[in-house]
């Protein structure tokens, strides 16, 4: 690769060119947090996400996609919408609520590059 298409890379991915290679080319953080039982806004622990979280982790291992790193997050302020995730260097969300959402993530962004349209969350969404 040529310093011009390298420097390119970086420019796209918004790294300098003195910024180290990138120890991982994907996190995922999957938001794990807990809030008391009753408050408004919900958690997404409540609604499985550390049984989902745990699972990713174990799948995307087994399916041994490279450069990966399965993360658990606190809080990413999207609680109603919950379990929530965001996959870096991307910065794309989704929303998910079985095995089968994760596996489709896995697959269709992760390994294809693509997105998993009925799952994506965009900046507008959230609460009101």
């Amino acid at each position: 690769m040529s310093d011009i298409d390298t420097k390119a890379k970086m420019a796209e991915r918004g790294s300098h060119p003195d910024d180290p290679p990138l120890y991982y080319e994907t996190h995922v953080f999957a938001c794990i947090n807990e809030r008391p039982d009753g408050h408004p806004r919900g958690c997404c622990k409540n609604r499985g996400a550390v049984r989902l979280r745990n699972y990713m982790k174990a799948r995307a291992k087994e399916l041994g996609i490279p450069g990966v790193r399965i993360n658990q997050s606190g809080c990413l302020d999207r609680c109603e919408l919950g379990p929530v995730m965001v996959i870096y260097p991307e910065g794309v969300w989704y929303r998910y609520d079985t095995a089968e959402d994760v596996d489709e993530i896995l697959q269709k962004h992760l390994i294809e590059g693509g997105r998993v349209e009925r799952l994506l969350l965009t900046p507008e969404d959230g609460p009101k």
